[in-house]
């Protein structure tokens, strides 16, 4: 078992060395990105990347407070949804309107990893080639649907 602070301290090692390692690493149109805190500019609408003792995950979230708009943005995803997992070059999990851990109703496309631990260091380089092509190929979506100039 480990400590909150163990957790804390091996997250925040792993998300660094990930940042480092996806730092030469350009967008789709070109720009210099912060791949670990990824920024949509749509408010309520984030790619999240996860890691923990049991699996690594990125999803699509949608976490706008009116459900009827959070909806409109999974029915904008799903129009799009071929385009997607054509990019991914794989299905992902979609999940319309679901309490998340926090009890807040949320949207999610997502896919995961079990069986990695970030605290097991020869796990991060699983991890890494689970989330690289992923996030990059989120930020091609991105760029390409054009849902920034849809709903910015």
């Amino acid at each position: 078992m480990y400590t909150k602070q163990e957790t804390s301290r091996q997250k925040q090692a792993f998300w660094t060395t990930f940042g480092k390692y996806m730092q030469p690493i350009l967008s789709a149109d070109g720009m210099e990105i912060n791949w670990v805190n990824y920024k949509t500019g749509i408010p309520g609408l984030y790619f999240r990347m996860d890691a923990d003792t049991k699996e690594a995950s990125i999803t699509i979230e949608l976490s706008q407070n009116d459900i009827n708009i959070q909806r409109l943005y999974y029915d904008e995803f799903l129009q799009r949804k071929n385009i997607l997992h054509e990019i991914l070059g794989e299905e992902w999990d979609w999940q319309l309107l679901q309490p998340n851990e926090y009890g807040s109703i949320v949207s999610t496309i997502s896919k995961k990893i079990t069986n990695v631990n970030i605290h097991r260091m020869e796990d991060w380089s699983t991890i890494i080639s689970f989330l690289k092509p992923r996030i990059i190929a989120l930020d091609e979506f991105w760029s390409i649907a054009n849902i920034q100039r849809i709903w910015g």
